[in-house]
């Protein structure tokens, strides 16, 4: 490669070999690129001749309005560390003999195998190809192109480059799109699950973001985008990206600023989807009568063609916004009836609905610091609602007796959770079965001292445990008709007395452990 010196710009002569300008200080430059994101090329060679005459070549180069920003390792050693540093590398312009002989392939094992990087383009530049036949390496090593360093000529350069660079940008889109897809296909397979609209909102943010042609690690710039559903009459943001991520389950008018939020209402007014420069308003209303918002900022103005494809996307989910409504509703109706049966029983023996509400809320708590899976929380939450169901099958008299009850009178309110049982057990359903579990053995007590069958410890399965407690405290800590509620202080020191005789030890270290929890939920639902 024959090379000359030059007053502060690349020459290229007829033979297209490299020349290159007077070296300035040995700082490393980055071109800027106006409010871009920089594509990372690492140069990895131990020659300093090579990076300064690489980074000259490149000095003025854009693509997709974006510079370069570079990256200078001298060893094999340093590639890795530097790869692991910075996985987004767009392309690795990397020597073959460095410290050894085949240094430079042994991080692109690494880079492979081990960082299990598939986007970052390598490509080797030997300047002794004998070592490493080209033949050989390409056919052995997951490499995307291999340069003798005295044909890469800086127009050569510029071309592989533009190459590498269109083949990275588009290994990254393809991701972004498989992310989004993997997002959407996890809220389908959980469509019925009550937390799932949250989750499938997210997948068609990202998929957006995607068809778009944007990355979430603003690939060809930043960008920002949220989805947000009406509930009250305000819309309340779902999912975001970007900017937005800070604002979930706010009130979208409260994030957008005023100019955004009249487009906002051209887009309500019209109830249909609004391109505005680079910015997106998606808008569905719903069979079920609900509306959704999905806004998108920050991307490069859409050719027609694209904004139908991002058009028939939206159109195309709306069946799902529908599907995921009326699950939501259908969740909510069981939810209510789950809780109005729970009122039912304790309004007749003078007990407020607020006790149902705050004892399922506590088992909710008491589930998740026991590690139970959400599954089982949200069906804890509503199961224990029906705890005393049972009760339903008392007579007045002594249900609603205000003094203490005769000892006869006490056996009989006692089968309260074996007629609770019997009511409910005879359904297949999952959420029933677990209901009548609860009747039946939340009055069971740790030591086998319980009713109604004396189950110990472990016997007694743990959402009985946990209901167990939670009826307590809320029962201690409430006023009833034969007696005024206990001084906290009080219920504190009857739970920590009743540790392994009533209680678990184990939902009482909880107990202690997220008092303040617990107390809040109290301090909400108040007589």
């Amino acid at each position: 490669m024959s090379c000359k010196k030059s007053s502060g710009k690349l020459v290229e002569p007829e033979d297209n070999t490299i020349l290159w300008a007077e070296e300035s200080s040995g700082e490393e430059e980055e071109i800027e690129s106006a409010g871009k994101e920089k594509w990372k090329i690492m140069i990895i060679d131990d020659d300093e001749t090579v990076h300064s005459v690489t980074k000259l070549a490149l000095q003025n180069f854009s693509f997709e309005n974006r510079g370069l920003e570079f990256i200078s390792g001298y060893s094999g050693f340093q590639a890795k560390a530097l790869m692991k540093k910075h996985p987004d590398t767009a392309i690795l312009l990397l020597d073959v003999v460095m410290e050894n002989d085949d240094a430079g392939l042994a991080v692109v094992r690494c880079i492979r195998n081990e960082l299990k990087n598939p986007f970052v383009r390598i490509i080797l530049r030997t300047g002794q190809p004998g070592q490493a036949p080209e033949e050989q390496v390409v056919m052995k090593y997951d490499i995307n192109d291999y340069k003798e360093k005295t044909e890469l000529t800086a127009r050569k350069l510029f071309t592989t480059v533009v190459a590498a660079l269109r083949t990275y940008r588009d290994l990254i889109t393809i991701d972004a799109n498989r992310e989004g897809l993997k997002k959407i296909i996890e809220a389908s397979a959980s469509m019925f699950k009550i937390q799932s609209l949250s989750k499938f909102v997210s997948g068609v943010l990202l998929q957006l973001i995607s068809l778009l042609g944007l990355h979430k690690n603003s690939l060809y710039c930043n960008t920002s985008g949220l989805a947000a559903t009406k509930n009250d009459g305000q819309f309340i943001i779902l999912a975001a990206t970007g900017d937005f991520e800070i604002y979930l389950q706010k009130n979208i008018t409260t994030v957008l600023p005023s100019a955004i939020r009249e487009e906002l209402t051209q887009v309500m007014s019209s109830k249909q989807s609004m391109f505005f420069g680079n910015r997106y308003i998606g808008y569905h209303h719903s069979h079920a009568d609900s509306e959704n918002i999905i806004y998108l900022e920050g991307f490069e103005a859409l050719d027609p063609l694209s904004q139908d494809l991002i058009t028939v996307f939206f159109n195309n989910v709306s069946t799902a916004f529908d599907n995921l409504y009326l699950n939501n509703e259908l969740a909510n109706n069981q939810t209510e009836l789950f809780f109005t049966l729970g009122e039912m029983a304790e309004t007749r023996s003078r007990e407020t609905g607020f006790h149902i509400k705050r004892v399922a809320q506590y088992c909710r708590l008491f589930a998740e610091k026991y590690g139970l899976s959400e599954e089982e929380t949200n069906m804890l939450l509503l199961a224990s609602s029906m705890h005393d169901i049972g009760k339903l099958a008392i007579e007045d008299h002594i249900l609603k007796k205000p003094g203490r009850l005769t000892d006869e009178e006490y056996a009989k309110m006692k089968e309260h959770a074996l007629a609770g049982y019997q009511i409910l057990t005879s359904s297949s359903r999952p959420l029933l079965q677990t209901a009548a579990l609860i009747a039946l053995q939340h009055h069971e007590k740790y030591d086998g001292s319980g009713y109604p069958q004396g189950l110990r410890g472990d016997a007694i399965h743990i959402y009985g445990r946990i209901t167990a407690i939670a009826d307590v405290f809320d029962a201690l800590s409430s006023d009833r008709v034969y007696r005024s509620a206990w001084d906290l202080e009080q219920v504190y020191d009857y739970i920590r007395s009743q540790s392994g005789k009533h209680f678990d030890p184990r939902l009482v270290a909880i107990f202690f452990q997220n008092r303040e929890e617990f107390l809040t939920i109290r301090d909400h639902s108040p007589e």
